[in-house]
């Protein structure tokens, strides 16, 4: 089971509408189901995701080779891609992680439009969670 907070969800379909017609992907990362406002009936020591890195579609080097240069890969335990024209399946073309969100058109929460996968494109049962995560400033 893959747990992702509703606010994820939603902030994630928006860019994909804002990329649109163009291809996005970015890291998505994890925090524990304790440190979550909202999380209680999960165990507190499982994996929400709960937070991206802004994608950077200015940078060549991450258009030609699809590897976000900028965010080292420990921080983040997923990836998110947007398909605008292609189906809810993760492609060879896809940057690869342990959880793979991929999402098509028309950009809402549902199972024709956003799904979680393994690294080997098997779909995975995906859980929207109804929590928060705790408040960042920008010096923590």
């Amino acid at each position: 089971m893959v747990y992702v907070t509703r606010g994820l969800v939603d902030v994630l379909l928006d860019l994909a509408s804002d990329a649109d017609p163009d291809e996005l992907t970015t890291g998505v990362s994890v925090s524990p189901a304790g440190d979550l406002e909202g999380a209680a009936d999960l165990p507190t020591e499982t994996p929400v995701f709960t937070d991206f890195f802004l994608p950077d579609p200015g940078n060549a080097v991450n258009a030609v080779f699809g590897v976000n240069l900028s965010t080292p890969a420990r921080q983040t335990q997923g990836r998110f891609v947007s398909h605008p024209v292609g189906e809810l399946a993760v492609t060879r073309r896809d940057d690869l992680a342990e959880v793979v969100f991929v999402a098509v058109p028309p950009w809402e929460p549902g199972e024709g439009s956003f799904a979680a996968f393994d690294r080997s494109g098997r779909r995975k049962s995906l859980e929207i969670v109804d929590a928060t995560p705790p408040g960042k400033s920008l010096t923590d």
